[in-house]
């Protein structure tokens, strides 16, 4: 890279810091953007800026924001008895495109991990009971995903919610649809076996 003026090294030691982003495609980055008209490079820099300066978290869900509640909490056409409890944003996006879900969110920011040192005061477990406490929510369904930690999480929003008036679902897991039994793993068998329903 030493053959590269300082600025260009620069730009490549930042874009190689993004998730999943190697030297080559650093370099390749920086290239493009070397040779791309001044106002669309400006116009990037000035989204990366306005992305740290608007992005909010919504103190409703905790989801990404730009105001301080965000558009899916402040729509009084969705159903806010329903909170589907998830992950991260991103997870809550993937339902979003389904189409299927009219209800609201709870992003747990994270999963419990002991391992890692997160415990239930690292996520937003307690801000989740505590929108129940208020005695407006119907029912939580608890989309985390099938993993250990995800398993654990839910186990514990269970236990925690338990006293409560609140129903409590979990989505169903198990066969993708096209998928061909002799090539699904053990764990997803089991359970599309306990998750199985009457037709």
């Amino acid at each position: 890279m030493n053959h590269y003026p300082e600025a260009i090294v620069k730009l490549i030691r930042h874009l190689r810091k993004l998730p999943g982003i190697g030297e080559k495609t650093a370099e390749r980055f920086a290239m493009y953007l070397l040779a791309a008209p001044g106002q669309e490079v400006s116009a990037l820099a000035a989204s990366i800026a306005e992305l740290k300066e608007k992005v909010k978290i919504c103190n409703t869900c905790f989801c990404l924001s730009d105001s301080e509640t965000c558009r899916i909490c402040s729509d009084p056409s969705r159903n806010h008895s329903l909170v589907c409890a998830v992950e991260t944003p991103a997870d809550m996006a993937a339902i979003e495109k389904s189409g299927a879900y009219t209800g609201v969110y709870h992003v747990l920011q994270g999963l419990l991990s002991p391992m890692d040192g997160i415990g239930p005061d690292e996520i937003r477990i307690r801000e989740l009971v505590n929108r129940v406490a208020a005695g407006k929510v119907k029912e939580i369904i608890i989309a985390t995903s099938t993993s250990v930690e995800g398993e654990a999480t839910s186990d514990y929003i269970t236990r925690s919610l338990k006293s409560y008036p609140v129903k409590i679902t979990r989505i169903a897991s198990g066969v993708p649809m096209g998928g061909e039994l002799k090539y699904i793993d053990q764990v997803t068998l089991k359970k599309a076996m306990e998750a199985r329903r009457a037709v």
